[in-house]
């Protein structure tokens, strides 16, 4: 098979170069068209639809992994276009690509198509109502692939972490080294997600797919939940990413994460209170259950630990 990642230099997208390597011809496409290290791949821009045109037509795909998107949740709301032309435009674009060569894209959404007041893990078929621009531009996407008739796989995930990429991890492990003492939003509720764990989930599903039959494969079709099992807030996140990171030797203490509520941190975008997802659908139709956030978490410190201790 061969795949085209676009987004391979994001947090996810790293993952996946390795987690899909096993799965067939791999080949990544980045914004600026290097990889890391300065290592030439394809270029496409989601924002600009003559680039990301030349690349769709660079070669007959099987599959489109699309790990790029518009992620700056505050500033979009200064940037609705540019948001809504590369979480949604584009998904149309690369849909109508698809379907016109019978290619499958699998796509990453996110929980913030819902308002967040919601009392139970959020199933795929409830309503959404996005709180913002990025929220509603991620939603376009999802409608634009729906629409263009494509066969598509879109996983919607939440507080996505890694250990590369600039996330929540990475961000207090920073803070932790230069403050004694954090203020952590407390009312807000989801499942940290890693990024590896995403990779690792969507190669399992994309196994299933290419080994299935045509029903099986239209079975798959459509939204499914990818989310850390259990849930915490922010700051209950934080609290475990310190103390691990203490004990891994990753900071030089265990500095102090205060609770403090949304109002108390006001932000341009709002964000959803309640964001757990119910990951029902995923284990029933793949057979694959998800892990308590824990030990995504384990694994992202271990994997910043040993390589603090090669340095």
């Amino acid at each position: 098979m061969k795949i085209l990642l676009l987004g391979a230099n994001g947090q996810v997208g790293f993952e996946l170069q390795r987690a899909l390597a096993p799965l067939g011809d791999i080949a990544a496409a980045t914004r600026s068209g290097k990889l890391p290290g300065n290592v030439d791949d394809l270029c496409a821009d989601l924002a600009d639809t003559d680039s990301l045109a030349q690349v769709l037509h660079s070669a007959r795909w099987d599959i489109i992994v699309n790990a790029a998107a518009y992620t700056a949740v505050d500033r979009a709301e200064d940037e609705p276009v540019l948001a809504q032309r590369i979480n949604g435009e584009a998904l149309a674009q690369i849909g109508q690509w698809a379907a016109r060569n019978a290619a499958l894209v699998v796509h990453y959404s996110t929980d913030y198509v819902f308002d967040g007041q919601g009392t139970r893990p959020y199933r795929e078929d409830d309503a959404t109502a996005p709180l913002g621009v990025y929220g509603r531009s991620k939603l376009a996407g999802e409608e634009a692939l729906h629409a263009s008739g494509c066969a598509n796989l879109i996983l919607r995930t939440a507080w996505v972490y890694g250990a590369r990429g600039g996330n929540f991890l990475r961000t207090m492990l920073r803070l932790a080294r230069e403050r004694d003492r954090l203020t952590v939003v407390d009312d807000q509720r989801g499942a940290p997600t890693s990024s590896r764990l995403i990779a690792a989930t969507t190669a399992a599903v994309l196994k299933q797919w290419r080994d299935g039959d045509a029903a099986q494969r239209a079975a798959y079709n459509g939204v499914h939940h990818l989310a850390a099992g259990g849930e915490t807030t922010w700051c209950g996140f934080s609290r475990a990413i310190i103390a691990r990171a203490a004990a891994a030797g990753l900071i030089p203490r265990e500095v102090e994460v205060a609770a403090i509520r949304t109002v108390d941190f006001p932000t341009k975008a709002r964000r959803p209170a309640y964001s757990v997802l119910d990951t029902a659908k995923l284990r029933e139709r793949f057979g694959l259950t998800m892990p308590q956030w824990t030990r995504g978490l384990d694994a992202a410190i271990g994997e910043l630990a040993e390589a603090n201790d090669s340095k």
